[in-house]
């Protein structure tokens, strides 16, 4: 899969990765002195400690995914296996341990930039989570972000029957995914892993958890591109946060780290990027042996309070950006980002 070497360092810990999310924790005799090579392995395993299966697994997968990126390969190359029983995916990487489902943006070299395809693929994921066995969900991404928002090249391919009927079809999906995170069942958990932008920071207000490493930034550059809030934003944030402080995301694309994030309510904790995920996952492996049951219909009494009010604001978010994806300042914003980019 790689076209260079690593580097011995790296492959010992593709190695311990590879092993404990296959086999678990290090449970072999440790080799004898004079075993080195063997030895150096083992120490590499024994070094992941109680790390999960599932959180061996992401790691693995960020790791690959990283290198890969690095030598200009494509995310399709750290191909995205079905858990066990479920739906293999192009875009994500769907799995199953420690009573967690876990989906991660699987895109890293277009830093998770969100296609038409993934927008299916997501949905269909949440749905396939909200079936199983699980206790709860948690979404991730994978490389160094979360997710950068959509790709910006769903506006540059005009199909034959035009820009409104293009737009009337990014509305009907993008009505359809919003209502999937509404809907959602059960406790639903984001590990913003790195920097987020647009949709995928809007539908945090959806979320029941959201864990944020100290790198994480969030942004929501609507107006800057012709356009206006969705995923419920436009309701959830002034709950939130207050009506000027949204009004300084939304309207004015203010750009928050994740301490201000959690200041202003829209992150639940920030942690070290170094023990991001070893934090995050000790804690969820313990939330996860919760009654599922009871957490299930706990989350689904809240959400119950103001759901009918959330369906109304994603159709009115919708239908406003269905206007704004047909209009002239929208198509010349987006037109001027382009330009921008290809100067830099």
């Amino acid at each position: 899969m790689l076209k260079n070497d690593p580097g011995n360092e790296v492959k010992l810990k593709i190695y311990a990765l590879f092993k404990q999310a296959t086999q678990g924790s290090c449970n072999t005799p440790k080799p004898g002195m004079l075993d080195f090579v063997n030895k150096v392995k083992w120490d590499a395993w024994k070094s992941l400690g109680a790390v999960s299966q599932e959180e061996a697994r992401q790691m693995y997968c960020d790791l690959i995914g990283s290198l890969v990126e690095k030598e200009g390969g494509s995310s399709a190359q750290v191909a995205s296996q079905p858990a066990a029983g479920g739906t293999a995916f192009n875009t994500l990487l769907l799995t199953r341990g420690d009573n967690i489902t876990t989906i991660t943006l699987n895109r890293p070299s277009k830093k998770n930039a969100i296609t038409d395809e993934m927008y299916n693929e997501i949905i269909a994921a949440l749905e396939e989570a909200a079936k199983d066995e699980s206790a709860l969900t948690v979404f991730t991404g994978a490389g160094d972000y979360y997710c950068s928002g959509n790709d910006l090249t769903n506006f540059t391919k005009v199909p034959e029957d035009g820009v409104e009927a293009m737009a009337k079809r990014g509305g009907v999906l993008l009505r359809k995914y919003v209502k999937a995170y509404i809907d959602f069942p059960k406790p639903l958990v984001a590990m913003v892993n790195g920097p987020a932008v647009g949709i995928p920071v809007t539908v945090l207000g959806l979320f029941d958890l959201v864990y944020a490493t100290e790198r994480a930034t969030f942004q929501t550059p609507f107006s800057r591109l012709g356009q206006s809030p969705e995923g419920c934003s436009s309701f959830t944030f002034p709950k939130l946060m207050g009506a000027t402080k949204a009004s300084e995301m939304l309207l004015f694309n203010r750009k928050l780290t994740a301490v201000q994030a959690c200041d202003l309510g829209l992150v639940t904790e920030v942690f070290p990027d170094s023990s991001f995920r070893a934090e995050v996952w000790t804690r969820l492996k313990a939330y996860a042996q919760l009654p599922p049951q009871s957490l299930a219909l706990s989350k689904q009494l809240l959400r119950s309070v103001e759901k009918d009010r959330l369906h109304a604001v994603n159709d009115a978010e919708v239908e406003l950006l269905v206007e704004r994806w047909t209009s002239d300042e929208c198509f010349n914003a987006v037109m001027s980002f382009f330009q921008a980019k290809a100067k830099l």
